[in-house]
């Protein structure tokens, strides 16, 4: 750990932020979290959490210089996520995750070079159509071949406990304030206030405020249901149609199982700030859960978790994908703009932007010398 005194300011306290934090943390910076909402209050504990290779199937990375920097962030977290899963406290498994698809995908281009990306760098890759039966999977919807891997699927209930734990442990300093204005505006009043080297924006949505940027929410919700034996076999993959053999948004599937709750999505509404909808008023929900039910049809005999039957948040998204640079003329780095992919890129996110900080506290330190 580098003996470093300066302190950092993060803003926001999703997957992110706590991410980003903690890497901060354990390179020896001090760290102060500052945020309006906390876990479980927040999108991160919505998510949910299945790793993936870009383009996630509601990543919405497309932009081919971002689709390069998220590749790598990817496998960086991928990597923490297998070390992670040695420990039941983080709620990190390592679970085997099948995708399906109308046509053979050797007949799609894009499809099958991402394959073959996936095949070179995941442990437990397997290409073979008969995944649909052996999954239970619908032989009615038309579906053509699979292929599976394993992959990183994370309790965010657990897991953002986690994180804060070890903020907590490591000495960080965490606060609960609403920041508003233009970050540029009060760089140096927070920096004062806060006694901070530098500010990391890991606000989400929050900065089309901050970083008066032009982001827009993706509205997603998940469905919970009992995942214990009692009403079907328990599913202990995670199963998905992707966002792009679809076409169409609103015809994403993913069953990802969290221990003895299966989460049923998957919704994409572009532009949709309001959180509160339920199954019973909300159409687009009971034709979500349909999907999945014709998709999977022992899913006809799934109970609702009553206490809690679903859970919705706003993907922090905008159109030229995730912004992980720093403001220029300023110690301000930017780190938002995750789409659903904040977890599968939050480790890898979290280490470029440490070796950013290192970079503005060592030009601050030259500054101060000259002077």
């Amino acid at each position: 750990m580098r003996n470093i005194s300066e302190r950092i300011l993060v803003i926001g306290a999703g997957v992110v932020g706590l991410t980003t934090a903690l890497c901060l943390l354990r390179e020896g910076f001090q760290v102060t979290i500052i945020a309006d909402k906390f876990s479980p209050q927040i999108t991160s504990n919505v998510a949910g959490a299945l790793w993936e290779w870009p383009p996630a199937v509601c990543g919405h990375h497309r932009n081919p210089v971002s689709l390069e920097r998220s590749k790598h962030w990817c496998m960086v977290s991928y990597n923490f996520f297998e070390e992670l899963a040695l420990q039941a406290k983080t709620g990190v498994q390592i679970l085997s995750s099948v995708f399906f698809f109308r046509h053979p995908v050797t007949e799609h281009n894009g499809d099958f070079l991402k394959m073959k990306e996936i095949e070179s760098r995941l442990k437990g890759f397997r290409y073979d159509y008969k995944l649909i039966e052996e999954n239970s999977v619908s032989t009615k919807i038309g579906l053509k071949d699979a292929y599976e891997h394993l992959a990183p699927v994370v309790d965010t209930d657990i897991y953002m406990g986690w994180l804060l734990e070890q903020i907590n442990q490591l000495g960080g300093k965490v606060l609960k304030r609403k920041v508003s204005g233009r970050l540029v505006d009060i760089e140096e009043k927070l920096k004062t206030e806060f006694d901070s080297a530098a500010i990391v924006n890991c606000a989400g949505l929050g900065s089309v405020e901050l970083a008066d940027d032009d982001m827009y929410p993706l509205r997603g919700a998940l469905i919970r249901v009992h995942n214990d034996d009692l009403n079907f076999p328990k599913i202990n993959k995670a199963l998905s149609i992707t966002l792009e053999e679809r076409g169409n948004s609103q015809n994403m599937i993913y069953l990802v199982p969290r221990g003895n709750i299966l989460l049923l999505g998957g919704l994409v509404e572009k532009d949709e700030w309001f959180t509160d909808i339920q199954i019973e008023k909300y159409e687009p929900l009971r034709q979500m859960y349909q999907r999945c039910i014709d998709f999977l049809p022992m899913l006809k005999r799934a109970k609702l978790d009553i206490d809690e039957p679903i859970r919705v948040g706003l993907r922090p998204a905008r159109k030229t994908n995730v912004r992980l640079e720093q403001e220029k003329g300023t110690t301000i780095i930017h780190n938002y703009g995750h789409g659903g992919s904040g977890v599968t890129l939050s480790w890898g996110c979290a280490i470029e932007v440490v070796e950013k900080i290192k970079s503005v506290v060592q030009q601050q330190s030259n500054k101060q010398l000259v002077a």
